[in-house]
């Protein structure tokens, strides 16, 4: 199933630690602080367990923001998406692989 995570993060540590991290599983950014990517169930696992410890690992200021979202999407819903602006087709199409 193709994910799609997205955080709010106000902790420039964090949040380059959330994007390396998300980029060594083989997600790819699609906006600044937006990455998509084809999962299986213990592959989510392990994300989801990864980005929850680098939280837990980070002690909170006060003012942080920390929030991540995963939403899955089928790969019918993800072709259906609309993109305004700027797109690379072939990075889009490796999504899916």
């Amino acid at each position: 199933m193709i994910y799609i995570i997205i955080y709010d993060i106000t902790n420039d540590t964090l949040r380059t630690k959330i994007a390396k991290f998300l980029k060594s599983k083989g997600l790819r950014r699609v906006q600044w602080s937006a990455f998509v990517g084809n999962l299986n169930s213990t592959q989510l696992k392990d994300v989801e367990s990864g980005l929850t410890l680098l939280i837990r690992r980070n002690k909170k200021v006060e003012g942080d923001r920390r929030n991540i979202q995963i939403y899955p999407l089928t790969e019918k819903q993800f072709e259906q998406r609309i993109v305004i602006g700027d797109s690379e087709e072939e990075e889009e199409e490796n999504v899916l692989m």
